[in-house]
């Protein structure tokens, strides 16, 4: 089937952009209640596979055992972006897990928000394996490694225990047999999964809906996982992003990921969505979610006001003069 345009951007009176995409939401009965697209096509989480990925830190007792504070659990879901609130948590993290920082596969970056990366390359500082973007997630990996004493070599690739323990994770909450979903590569180096979708979302729905979930040390975990996220939202992005601006709510479970990729899951009306920008564009996502979350008729106007000033439905120009408007077409 074609996949219809969701979004198109006008330039004075011409249209300059169309964004094609996918959408599907789904309710706490698993039914599809809404749909755009071919929901059954293989789309990649990238980045918002994390709070997946975070699953078999929160099976042990490390927050505990190693006393992390909510800043240091919350960077192994995050996307950081190099603040220093991020930097001082991933020091802390790295040296109260006891890792060595070359261990990360992670290419070594510097912070990715403007300001942190200006102060960084001005003070003449070298780029870092633990400034990657991913590396909170990286130090998770290294730290549940560690406590099973599985062997920290080779953790980035598929047959490594913990990517084999991943990949099951995936499977039970996506409710997909493991030999149908597609594996590649993610930008930081380790296996990233493609599913239909329908069953992305499904996956995001178990972490609002955790009695879903059959075994109980996997509920527990996930649980723990949407908890640290809501209670650390600028860890897990940084102000002015929009999984920042959607954790803020507590109702809302939410993360991104590159190429046009997002899911979030809503606890009190039990229910998920997952989506693709088709372009791989991530600046439309705020439009695109409020005006999602408005055609669900949800309630907290300040989780959509949020979104809409990040990016709002006008378009403007570096002077701040209005040049243009987004169209949602739901």
């Amino acid at each position: 089937m074609s996949n219809p345009v969701i979004i198109e951007e006008i330039r004075g009176e011409s249209l300059e952009n169309t964004h094609q995409g996918l959408i599907c939401i789904l309710n706490e009965e698993k039914e599809v209640i809404y749909e755009k697209g071919d929901i059954d096509q293989y789309v990649f989480y990238r980045s918002a596979m994390k709070p997946l990925q975070a699953i078999p830190a929160f099976t042990t007792n490390m927050v505990e055992k190693y006393r992390l504070t909510p800043e240091e659990a919350a960077l192994f879901t995050a996307s950081q972006r190099g603040e220093a609130y991020h930097q001082d948590a991933l020091e802390s993290l790295l040296n109260k897990l006891q890792l060595k920082e070359d261990a990360l596969v992670c290419n070594p970056s510097y912070p990715l928000n403007d300001a942190p990366k200006g102060n960084y390359i001005w003070d003449h500082k070298p780029r870092r394996r633990l400034l990657h973007n991913c590396s909170g997630k990286h130090l998770g990996f290294l730290g549940y490694i560690k406590e099973k004493g599985y062997d920290v070599n080779g953790y980035e690739q598929l047959n490594h225990p913990l990517q084999q323990e991943i990949l099951e994770y995936v499977a039970d909450l996506a409710e997909i047999e493991k030999n149908k979903i597609q594996t590649a590569i993610d930008g930081c180096g380790v296996p990233v999964h493609a599913v239909p979708l329908r069953n992305m979302a499904l996956s995001f729905l178990k972490f609002v809906c955790p009695d879903l979930i059959a075994n109980k040390q996997t509920a527990d975990a996930v649980r723990k996982v949407g908890d640290v996220m809501n209670a650390q939202p600028e860890i897990v992005a940084s102000h002015d992003f929009i999984c920042t601006a959607l954790l803020e709510d507590e109702n809302i479970i939410a993360k991104g990921g590159a190429q046009g990729v997002y899911c979030l899951a809503l606890r009190k009306e039990k229910m998920s969505i997952a989506l693709k920008v088709l372009s791989g564009s991530e600046l439309v996502w705020p439009v695109l979610v409020a005006a999602l979350l408005k055609k669900i008729h949800y309630q907290n106007q300040d989780t959509i006001e949020r979104l809409l000033k990040i990016r709002s439905m006008d378009i403007m120009n570096d002077n701040g003069k209005l040049v243009g408007q987004t169209k949602v077409y739901l």
